[in-house]
């Protein structure tokens, strides 16, 4: 099994560095977790870290709090070198320098040999550095879903233009629940950002976009929610 390094760069253990940690390792308050945090605001047993598919996998093990990568509140994630894990007060950087470098210098690679402009004839030859791409960029919210903007998949992978998409899974493997968990939070974070500033009028019978339309816009939101939360709690699809 890989070995992984937490650096804490806030909370009460800020400064402690709990390097080459044998997974699976359990993130918690209580003792008997392999990375111990001194913060009351993390769970007794808060968040687990396996190895599955060649990619590390972060699983929010039912906290009180939640958990966050980069941010963004997840049930369950890939976590890549430089990825800031949030539990309670406490922020932990995932990977060690040598980890984050070689990251950087490999998205710093994929940044240079990626074309200005893709076109379905000439994907196979400009998308060499796809997967590492798709894997490893965390820019999703910024992009602008311009529907006038081609849709191009490549080698198992979707890319917006020249902007790589979350990736699809394949069998729901853990590795692949997370691939899925973040293509449906993409969605569903880009319906929020088109709703969330939506004015009605003061009957609201009248919405920037069709009130049936706006509706079902909301009910789709809810309905990636509740997927999202079923691929880390299976049996919730049993409900």
């Amino acid at each position: 099994m890989p070995l992984v390094t937490f650096q804490v760069l806030e909370g009460v253990d800020k400064g402690r560095v709990f390097r080459d940690l044998k997974t699976p390792v359990t993130i918690g308050r209580e003792e008997g977790n392999i990375l111990r945090l001194n913060d009351e605001r993390v769970s007794r047993f808060h968040a687990k870290v396996q190895f599955d598919n060649d990619e590390i996998i972060l699983t929010d093990l039912e906290s009180t709090n939640g958990t966050r990568v980069n941010g963004n509140v997840i049930q369950i994630r890939r976590l890549r070198a430089g990825d800031r894990v949030g539990l309670g007060r406490s922020v932990l950087l995932f990977g060690s320098e040598q980890e984050i470098a070689a990251r950087m210098a490999a998205l710093s690679g994929a940044l240079t040999s990626l074309p200005s402009k893709m076109t379905g004839s000439s994907a196979s030859g400009a998308t060499m550095q796809a997967k590492t791409l798709a894997a490893d960029f965390d820019h999703d919210l910024d992009i602008n879903l311009n529907p006038k903007e081609q849709i191009i998949v490549s080698q198992g992978n979707l890319f917006l233009g020249n902007r790589p998409l979350p990736p699809l899974p394949g069998k729901m493997s853990p590795s692949q629940a997370a691939r899925l968990a973040e293509l449906l939070d993409f969605l569903h974070r880009h319906l929020c950002s088109a709703t969330e500033n939506v004015r009605a009028n003061e009957e609201a019978t009248q919405v920037t976009l069709n009130y049936v339309d706006w509706q079902r816009i909301l009910a789709v939101e809810m309905l990636l929610a509740r997927y999202t939360r079923a691929v880390a709690e299976p049996d919730l699809l049993e409900e």
